[in-house]
């Protein structure tokens, strides 16, 4: 008679073999974590060539995974932009474009499919969606709501690594960590080693001024800071043996916050840093030129995790771009301009070359919103225009009107300060782009708005104007070609 096997011990076999045949949740699919800064310009960072910005960590995940050197917002407004990055759609078509705007209950939302999935979701940061996202999250731990007892350093990253400790581990996370740094008010003291104000880099548009350079090198500080969570991020993923089978995406929400950038369609204010980790699945140092927009990250995340997208997304997944960096998904990206601090209602299409922009209300100046009307720069550019001292270059945020019609050659001219519109060179070029653009708005049932928003500050001094008692109706504006383009 063959020996037999006690029945403890045989159990305790039999769940052994279990186990190794059937991998926990976090190793069957990915875990995700979006890192996203506050008024980042793409620029602004070691991986894109700032010299003048200590950022280790980014530069690090940018030698461990894949850097996209032509991602864009499809805004640059901070609660629009993000609105749209979790919806998958454009702002105006999310029911949120303007700042401050709560996405609305009937919007769709990536974290909400990933939940159904299995997935444990969590956000920690800042929030600026509004209260009928919050229930989308398994846990929702802002840093602003004062509930939290952790001292506050302004960052609002401090929750990060803590919700990260804090999740179940049975099953696979997605994590929402939103920066609050390098939003305005700046103060000295954010860095143990401040950044120098001669090292830093002032873009032509503004002047190479003392105050610039102190704004820039308080702005940088804020970007270390941030840098230094990334970091903390990536240790605990590593401490937890986690890192393997997590992607990590680092964005921002739109440019810095300096006059022409922040709330400006030029490529200052939408273009985004695009950073993309996972290890064994991409490879180290790669680079992506292909065109791609924040309304493609909600139907690529949902790939990742295996699970449908819905109808209601607009943008196109880039995952295979993360194993073939050279292939394309789309030849051209839209953005938006809608109320923020000010009035405001611009479009534009941008492709590989060129990028095409229409003003729609060209009588109200590009003014930068109110946190950067209040800035030591733009205050030192009015002094200066005032004294005659300006560049033409310098001065696009003071002229009104603005031409209607803006066109550039990005690669000859990546700081867009030429507009070739007039030039009869490009008459073919400006008008197949403003088709591309007028096609876009009829699809994506894009039109002026009936009434036209009041400004809520001075765009002079910055400082708040009186509560508007009615909108006011603004003349529908002529396309360019001399037809109606405001809704019928």
């Amino acid at each position: 008679m063959k020996p037999t096997l006690p029945l403890v011990l045989l159990t305790s076999i039999t769940s052994l073999l279990v186990a190794a045949e059937t991998p926990s949740p976090e190793k069957t699919r990915p875990n995700i974590i979006l890192i996203i800064a506050d008024d980042l310009g793409a620029e602004d960072s070691g991986p894109y060539g700032c010299k003048g910005v200590r950022t280790p960590n980014l530069d690090q995940m940018a030698k461990d995974g894949m850097k996209f050197n032509n991602a864009f917002n499809t805004c640059s407004s901070c609660s629009p932009s993000r609105s749209s990055i979790i919806t998958g759609r454009y702002p105006h078509n999310t029911g949120a474009e303007c700042l401050h705007m709560p996405l609305p209950k009937e919007q769709v939302t990536f974290v909400e499919k990933l939940k159904e999935a299995g997935y444990w979701t969590a956000q920690a940061g800042k929030w600026h969606l509004g209260p009928a996202v919050e229930d989308r999250f398994d846990l929702v731990r802002t840093d602003n709501v004062g509930k939290t007892g952790i001292k506050k350093d302004g960052s609002g990253c401090e929750l990060w690594v803590n919700t990260l400790q804090e999740r179940p581990k049975d099953k696979p996370f997605f994590m929402w960590f939103a920066a609050h740094d390098p939003h305005r008010p700046y103060f000295e003291g954010t860095l143990a080693v401040p950044h120098k104000p001669e090292e830093t880099e002032v873009p032509p548009y503004l002047p190479d001024a003392p105050p610039t350079r102190k704004d820039l090198s308080m702005y940088y500080d804020e970007i270390g800071r941030l840098d230094g969570y990334v970091g903390k991020v990536m240790e605990e993923l590593k401490r937890e043996g986690a890192l393997d089978n997590t992607v990590v995406f680092f964005i921002t929400d739109n440019g810095r916050p300096f006059p022409r950038c922040k709330t400006s369609v030029y490529d200052s204010g939408i273009q985004s840093p695009l950073l993309v980790q996972w290890p064994g699945n991409i490879k180290p140092g790669s680079t992506c030129d292909s065109l791609v927009s924040s309304v493609d990250l909600a139907p690529t995340i949902l790939e990742l995790a295996g699970v449908p997208s819905p109808k209601t997304f607009q943008g196109k997944s880039y995952v295979r771009l993360l194993s073939d960096p050279k292939g394309t998904i789309r030849d051209k990206v839209f953005a938006e301009h809608n109320w923020h601090d000010f009035a405001a209602y611009e479009r534009s299409v941008r492709t590989p070359q060129f990028k095409y922009i229409r003003n729609f209300w060209p009588e109200l100046p590009g003014t930068p919103p109110a946190d950067a009307v209040n800035s030591m720069t733009f205050q030192e550019m009015r002094r200066l225009r005032d004294a005659g001292k300006l560049t033409p270059e310098q001065m696009t945020c003071f002229i009104k009107p603005r031409a209607e019609e803006e066109l550039y050659d990005v690669n000859a001219d990546p700081q867009e300060l030429k507009n070739l519109a007039g030039d009869p060179e490009y008459s073919e070029i400006l008008k197949k782009l403003r088709g591309h653009l007028d096609a876009w708005r009829e699809e994506k049932n894009d039109t002026i708005p009936e009434s036209r928003r009041e400004d809520r500050f001075d765009r002079e001094t910055g400082k708040a104007l009186p509560k508007p008692q009615a909108a006011v109706v603004p003349e529908k504006a002529p396309s360019p070609e001399g037809k109606s383009s405001g809704a019928e």
